[in-house]
């Protein structure tokens, strides 16, 4: 019987809650959403979108590294900004993460709020390989 794997992350950010920062299961990986917070300090980091949208990036790409994957596997991102005005910003910033022609399924929503009024949060679902 297959099992869930928790997978705690030395390198990206501490949880914030009682959750986990990602999750595997049969070769799944569920990154819980991360926002521009620096892994070092655990402070808040950027004043504009594109600035966050880099921190929390790198937040999932070390959680994906650490869990033996890469942002090269994700299947899956959910973008949420506080601002859909923002959206043309942030996607210019979305396409260096990522090669174009093999961008992942995505879903972009506006949120009423986000945690500690961030301007984005990211979640991703990937593969380890």
């Amino acid at each position: 019987m297959a099992e869930k794997k928790i997978i705690v992350s030395g390198r990206g950010p501490e949880a914030k809650g009682p959750y986990s920062a990602a999750v595997a299961f049969e070769g799944l990986l569920f990154v819980s959403g991360q926002g521009p917070v620096d892994p070092d300090t655990g402070k808040l980091v950027g004043d504009t979108v594109e600035e966050q949208v880099v921190r929390a990036f790198e937040n999932v790409r070390l959680i994906l590294e650490d869990a033996g994957s890469s942002l090269d596997h994700v299947l899956k991102v959910t973008f949420y900004l506080s601002d859909i005005d923002h959206f043309a910003r942030a996607n210019e910033v979305y396409k260096r993460f990522f090669t174009e022609g093999g961008y992942p399924a995505r879903t972009t929503i506006q949120a009423a709020r986000l945690p500690f009024d961030i301007l984005v949060e990211i979640d991703v679902i990937a593969y380890v390989p």
